[in-house]
């Protein structure tokens, strides 16, 4: 079986792209025992479990349930990562991460290529107001702007923060393939699928329901969130297979990057994994062994 990816909410679990994707499981649940019970189950039925979580502006309650768990359970074979992405772009990612599930990538790969990944994801909105937008940096003028009526703004919150006037500026977009995911909310607006989309060149677009932690994530329910990114399998394992593979000197599993996705255990500095030999200190006024 393959490791099973959680998000904490429904409406983070994207349509699967193919028949092969598996799907997601949510986590935790209403109560910590029914968290334990089906963390466990998970855990017996596909050995390991990644579980991704909003760093910043998500459900905190849910966040603690889950550490809770892992607790409980004392497993180390449950990786709870949070990412600084917003809800959609969060999604996104954990598709991508569905779809690796089923590749030649082991549980501490997969896990770990989570920080890489999301490198590649573009996730934004279009906002109504900026005024109570906080994980963006906003000029003044642009808080000042937003009060007029009809202003409208497109934020990117990731890889790299930007914030535009819409139709006065272009928002940047990535210089390679990729699909979009598009979640709109009140008051409905077509410049993301109209405009932004064809100046991207994105690949294809897909419509989903607002995920219900947006709102507050964005400072705003007057928003399309939007995020694109990589969808083709292949070439989402040609990247990860790219970066060279470690073992976690902790848990060792296998990893990519830095740090290890399970046990959070950082990669040794190169001298430390590999100590050069010291040579044997000679007694004073020899010469050889």
């Amino acid at each position: 079986m393959p490791t099973a990816i959680a998000v904490t909410s429904p409406d983070l679990v994207l349509p699967p792209l193919d028949r092969q994707t598996p799907p997601a499981a949510v986590q935790p649940r209403s109560t910590l025992e029914q968290s334990l019970d089906e963390l466990h189950t998970l855990i017996e039925q596909h050995g390991y479990v990644i579980a991704l979580y909003t760093a910043s502006g998500g459900d905190d309650a849910a966040v603690r349930r889950l550490h809770t768990a892992r607790s409980v359970l004392e497993s180390d074979r449950v990786a709870l990562l949070g990412v600084d992405l917003p809800p959609l772009g969060l999604a996104l990612l954990a598709q991508q991460l569905r779809q690796l599930s089923v590749c030649d990538v082991s549980p501490g790969v997969l896990a770990s290529s989570a920080r890489l990944l999301a490198h590649y994801i573009y996730a934004g909105a279009l906002l109504g107001s900026v005024a109570r937008l906080d994980r963006v940096p906003v000029p003044l003028t642009s808080h000042a702007k937003s009060w007029v009526p009809g202003a409208q703004f497109g934020v990117l919150a990731h890889p790299r923060p930007q914030l535009v006037r819409v139709g006065q500026e272009e928002l940047p977009g990535p210089e390679f393939g990729t699909r979009m995911i598009v979640a709109a909310g009140q008051p409905p607006s077509d410049w993301v699928t109209a405009t932004l989309a064809p100046a991207w060149r994105v690949q294809g677009v897909a419509t989903v329901p607002l995920p219900e932690q947006s709102g507050r994530w964005w400072g705003t329910g007057r928003l399309v969130e939007f995020a694109a990114g990589l969808h083709d399998v292949a070439v989402l394992y040609q990247l990860v297979s790219s970066v060279r593979r470690e073992v976690c000197h902790w848990c060792g599993l296998e990893l990519i990057g830095d740090r290890c996705g399970f046990c959070a255990a950082p990669l040794p500095a190169p001298l430390e994994r590999h100590p050069v030999p010291t040579a044997r200190a000679l007694p004073r006024g020899g010469t050889g062994p």
